[in-house]
């Protein structure tokens, strides 16, 4: 079976080397790439055979877990598999809260990330083997609650985690400012907060901090197919 790909991740020799990895993996593959979410929702509406998203939390565009989630709202049947540099397992827990169907990290052998691949596309849920972290209630409480909000609004709140005005959020989204402050008024209802700036809290520790994320070596890109994705960067 040829498989069908979509690579985001905004570092090119990165996207280079993960495209390589499914190369290794899964002989036939075809991929997309993509360096912006914006990128990967057009890439996902205007290609309606994609088996599969890796995609990096911390590209342009995608305010961390507030675009997985809108990915998976957008297109709850599409696996998506987070690639990240960040590992701990705290963050993997929250990936696979948010609507993640599995997780691969950035310094994890090749063949694990085609075995994440090929078990997502399967049906199976994919994870690391790390340490078990318990998730505190008001992690899961906060999930419900942002899985809740249509795409719309989850993208009135990426607005807001970047700081944004009413008037900045409605240029971009093609509406008018009534249209967003009535959707932040459900937003704030939806999260249980009273204000702007407690939607803005919740929002920040949706995005994320951004970690150190490795760059690939452009010769390391072209080694043989036993490399890790850590030995593909610098």
């Amino acid at each position: 079976m040829t498989f069908r790909i979509l690579v985001a991740d905004d570092h090119p020799l990165m996207r280079a080397a993960l495209r390589q990895a499914v190369s290794d993996s899964l002989p036939g593959a075809t991929t997309i790439q993509a360096s912006r979410f914006s990128e990967v929702e057009t890439a996902l509406h205007d290609t309606s055979d994609v088996d599969a998203v890796l995609l990096d939390l911390h590209m342009p565009g995608m305010n961390g877990l507030i675009g997985l989630v809108l990915l998976r709202s957008e297109f709850p049947a599409l696996p998506v598999i987070v690639v990240s540099a960040m590992e701990d397992a705290a963050t993997v827990q929250r990936c696979m809260q948010y609507g993640a169907s599995g997780f691969v990290p950035k310094s994890a052998p090749v063949n694990r990330l085609g075995e994440a691949i090929q078990a997502v596309i399967d049906g199976a849920v994919w994870v690391p083997p790390v340490d078990a972290a318990e998730g505190s209630t008001d992690d899961r409480d906060v999930a419900a609650r942002v899985a809740g909000l249509t795409p719309q609004q989850l993208r009135v709140l990426a607005g807001i985690a970047e700081g944004k005005l009413n008037k900045q959020i409605a240029y971009e989204m093609g509406v008018v400012e009534t249209t967003v402050k009535a959707h932040v008024t459900v937003i704030l209802r939806r999260l249980g907060v009273v204000s702007r700036t407690q939607a803005a809290i919740v929002a920040a520790r949706l995005a994320l901090s951004s970690p150190t994320d490795p760059v690939p070596d452009a010769d390391v890109t072209e080694a043989a197919a036993d490399r890790d994705l850590s030995r593909a960067v610098v």
